[in-house]
């Protein structure tokens, strides 16, 4: 961020030497805002958190070291793990479901044969648009056995559908995840093919190339980068679930419980229970796990470009 410039000067015998000037301070100036907000919101939090969990609460002697005590208890909370085990399964099963349906509106916008593909950009977009709050009950309503729509399906065909209750709860909290993110990784493939260019294309269409020779050979292949960042950005959001589940808890309270997901059981750790030094330890070690997931896939994302 600094610069260091060299000018020329002349001694007494007249040999010119180079010598440095003052450094340039002036790049440090325009990023301070943002360094003094990254270091106030994002680092010190974390710095704290992380001296949080080295301490614990106790009856006698109030707020004592631990060291990695609260860690050790971590890894031996079977809460925990039914949380993680349970993001893990919606990670494994909601998000390539939901990348293929993006993958697949981007292709078809991109292919020019759809008509009318300004509306159908901007309608499957719109539900990005709507706040997470907003979307967790509105789809509330739509679930809802005792009322809403599903009520009245029961009512008109006779069934018992209860899209919230135990073996259906994950499942329609993907579907809602679904809906709202579908529009944002659709708009990240489409941008990624808009830039793909037309020579190519031309070249595929002179060697006899179809529709889906072009897209496996030519489409796929131009937008991996793409594909790796909304892999990333989809496990990152997978691991911090929070809003759907915490929202829907009200209507389905024997389905979700309060360690549903991990972010669910720090924060209630947290609020409800006041072990803050305990929920600050789940809290580390799930962005740990995060971090680590997330690099692996796009050390592998990158390694497959290089090939």
């Amino acid at each position: 961020m600094t610069t260091t410039s060299l000018t020329q000067a002349t001694t007494p015998d007249g040999t010119r030497r180079l010598r440095k000037a003052r450094r340039d301070w002036r790049g440090w100036a325009f990023v301070a805002p943002f360094m003094i907000v990254f270091a106030a919101m994002i680092i010190a939090p974390v710095v704290y958190a992380i001296y949080l969990s080295l301490f614990r609460q106790q009856l006698i002697g109030g707020n004592a070291f631990v060291g990695l005590g609260n860690y050790v208890a971590v890894f031996q909370d079977e809460k925990f793990w039914a949380s993680l085990g349970r993001v893990t399964i919606f990670l494994i099963v909601q998000v390539p479901i939901m990348l293929l349906l993006s993958l697949v509106a981007a292709l078809a916008l991109d292919s020019a044969r759809l008509h009318g593909a300004g509306f159908f950009r901007i309608a499957l977009f719109l539900p990005y648009a709507v706040p997470g709050v907003v979307a967790a009950l509105i789809w509330g309503f739509i679930y809802g056995d005792q009322f809403g729509l599903t009520a009245s399906v029961n009512q008109l065909l006779g069934t018992g559908l209860a899209p919230l209750s135990g073996p259906w709860v994950l499942a329609s909290i993907g579907n809602i995840v679904t809906w709202e993110f579908m529009g944002y990784n659709m708009l990240i493939f489409y941008a990624a093919l808009r830039v793909i260019p037309g020579e190519l294309y031309e070249a595929a269409e002179i060697d006899g190339a179809g529709a889906f020779r072009t897209v496996f050979s030519i489409k796929l292949p131009a937008i991996r980068g793409a594909l790796v960042i909304a892999t990333i950005f989809s496990i990152i959001g997978s691991f911090q679930l929070f809003n759907e589940p915490n929202l829907l808890k009200q209507l389905a309270p024997n389905a979700i419980s309060s360690y549903f997901t991990p972010n669910m059981y720090a924060y209630n750790l947290s609020f409800a229970g006041q072990q803050f030094n305990y929920a600050a330890t789940v809290a580390i070690v799930m962005g740990v796990v995060t971090a680590v997931i997330a690099y692996v896939v796009q050390l592998r994302g990158s390694r497959k470009e290089l090939r």
